[in-house]
């Protein structure tokens, strides 16, 4: 898979952690707020036809439960691995959508990843950031 770009975001679920309370355990049923894990939106057929990043012109792979990606922040070069526990973002309620550090900018949220995941590469703050998401 070639790196896809766009932006990220940073999601709740399973356990309690950091600012997140209890929430369900998402689509693979292993999700939790403190592990390094992520919802992908093409993680099965039914996931995609909710999610719809074609509707925005995104093109990516279909990649199951477990599956590892590797999430860089376009921002400061830091990178996370994490695997799919969930089923989204839904890419196409945000088609166009936009995030800027300086000149660098993504189009179109492809990823959230959980809070743990997130603080490893961005600010949680900062909600949504530039990245390009990768399988090495």
């Amino acid at each position: 898979m070639a790196a896809l770009t766009g932006t990220m975001s940073w999601f709740c679920c399973g356990n309690s952690w950091g600012p997140c309370g209890t929430a369900g355990h998402g689509a693979c049923g292993t999700c939790n707020s403190g592990s390094f894990q992520h919802a992908w939106p093409n993680a099965s057929a039914a996931c995609f036809n909710i999610t719809r990043p074609d509707a925005c012109g995104v093109t990516m792979s279909r990649r199951g439960c477990g599956f590892r990606h590797y999430t860089t922040n376009r921002c400061n070069g830091k990178r996370v691995g994490t695997t799919i526990a969930d089923c989204g973002p839904q890419t196409d309620l945000w088609c166009g959508e936009r995030a800027c550090c300086g000149s660098v900018c993504g189009t179109n949220r492809i990823v959230d990843l959980t809070p743990a995941a997130y603080s490893q590469i961005a600010s949680l703050s900062s909600g949504l950031q530039p990245c390009s998401v990768d399988t090495v």
